[in-house]
């Protein structure tokens, strides 16, 4: 039997495995391994909250940035859900915010906030590009910059690598240490932040396939920028995370 030939797409998926899915941040990540034995002290935690929360919060500029530059009414509108999401309005069972209701309390960054305070941090302690450590601003950067480009495949590249990092397992280990914190001193900690962030990525990972072959198939696509953004999206992020090692 005469086997079959390999595919473009066949071709460019393995070319992103080496890229995107072979990346170290997203084969292993040491801080959130370390995170996720709870051996973690209060001041790291703080520190940890404070880094995360500028990036949970300046990440609204990235997704607005991916909005307007859009390429198409559906790739607008599906920007729009996720931007509309983190800004409070709740998913209907048909899993689109059309028809949602819009809630202060339901914004992420608000249970960010909760998490926060129940760690004595205050509004004024969070969130704002001057809390940020070098390495989280230039992750932040880097989002505008790539996942917000107005270049469809260095747009696309970036939200795949993203997408891929995300699902690789960092909120479940993230989870794990909270949860060792709340039940060996911090019993009121409120979690939701973190395990909504968690189911929420496992149902995208389903997609992330389908999202890459989409892309593939977009007239004038260039697998370079794809990859080149990709790559360049996890060196972002890796660096996000070695700072924070640092930081311990």
């Amino acid at each position: 039997m005469i086997a079959s030939p390999v595919s473009a797409l066949d071709e460019f998926r393995a070319h992103v495995a080496d890229a995107v899915g072979a990346h170290p941040i997203v084969r292993a990540n040491s801080y959130t391994a370390w995170f996720a034995r709870g051996d973690v002290s209060d001041d790291a935690l703080r520190r940890f909250t404070v880094q995360f929360s500028v990036f949970s919060h300046l990440f609204l500029e990235a997704q607005m940035r991916k909005c307007i530059n859009a390429p198409d009414v559906a790739s607008y509108r599906a920007s729009k859900e996720i931007l509309l999401n983190e800004l409070g309005v709740s998913f209907t069972r048909e899993g689109s915010v059309e028809g949602g209701t819009f809630r202060f309390r339901a914004g992420h960054f608000e249970w960010l906030a909760e998490f926060a305070s129940a760690l004595g941090l205050t509004w004024h302690e969070i969130g704002k590009r001057a809390h940020g450590l070098p390495a989280t601003l230039a992750f932040c950067d880097a989002l505008v910059e790539w996942y917000g480009s107005d270049d469809e495949s260095t747009a696309a590249g970036a939200s795949f690598a993203i997408e891929h990092w995300a699902a690789a397992g960092f909120w479940k280990e993230l989870i794990a240490g909270l949860r060792a914190i709340k039940a060996a001193r911090h019993p009121d900690l409120p979690l939701g932040f973190w395990t909504w962030h968690d189911a929420l990525e496992e149902q995208h990972a389903a997609h992330t396939d389908d999202e890459l072959a989409q892309a593939f198939a977009k007239p004038g696509f260039s697998s370079e920028r794809f990859l080149r953004a990709g790559t360049a999206m996890l060196d972002a992020v890796a660096g996000f995370w070695e700072g924070l090692a640092q930081s311990r």
